[in-house]
Formats: structure tokens, sequence, C-alpha cells
């Protein structure tokens, strides 16, 4: 998966959403509890991860993004660098915020693959969740 390369240099915190409602829409704002906060050294080895994730082919769901995260700069002021909503079950994940460019803002991943597999793991250790 393709994410913004001005973004991941830059990222040094990355906060999980479990998400509660939409986007209904690409480009609106997640809405949901922030599960879990990953700074620094971590947020890079997430970056990296979520960067690993293979191509896959279009299933239909609807998208239904059940996780998501946001991706801040230094500055802890600021306005997210990007959001990212992952669909685990049509393999797609919608981008978008000012570091995002449009040709990335809908993508393919193969939810099976190990590192998405690992990193929905990690989703659902942040929300103490067993399961789907």
């Amino acid at each position: 998966m393709k994410l913004p390369a001005t973004a991941v240099g830059a990222t040094a915190r990355l906060d999980v959403v479990r998400i509660s409602a939409g986007p209904e829409r690409w480009g609106e704002p997640m809405t949901g509890d922030v599960t879990a906060r990953w700074e620094g050294a971590e947020a890079a080895r997430v970056m990296a991860l979520i960067g690993k994730f293979p191509t896959a082919r279009q299933t239909l769901c609807g998208f239904a993004p059940g996780w998501g995260v946001r991706a801040y700069g230094a500055d802890p002021a600021a306005p997210p660098l990007f959001e990212a909503a992952f669909c685990y079950g049509c393999d797609e994940a919608w981008l978008w915020g000012p570091a995002a460019p449009e040709g990335l803002g809908r993508q393919r991943f193969a939810s099976d693959s190990p590192s998405a597999q690992y990193l929905l793991l990690r989703f659902r250790e942040t929300a103490g969740m067993i399961g789907p």
C-alpha cells in the first residue's frame, strides 16, 4: 500500500481509531474512540508495516471500515497530516488529509496478508477485543 511520502518521515504519532460511524464519503472525518497512541519508533514501525500491505482485488461490501489511524507530525496542536480508514471486508483503504495526494485516496490491500492481519491484531489489542 502506498502512503504519502512526505508524511511517512514526518509522522511522529499515530492515533488508533475504533470507527463507530462513517466516513460516509471519502474525505469526511472518522468518528470513534481513540484506543491507542503510537509515538516515535512505534509509529514508524506501523507506518512501515502499512507500507508493506500487498494490493488485492476489489470485493464489494459497501466500505464499512472498523479501524483507522490519524497521522500527526511533531506539532501536537496541528491537525492530522492524513487519516486512513481500513475496511477488512472489501480490502479497501481510504486516505485523506493535507499530506495525502488525491491519487492515494482509495487503495486496495490484501486484508489476509500477514502484514494486514498483524495490524488488525494490534488494532484489536488496543481495544481489548478478541474476535472480529
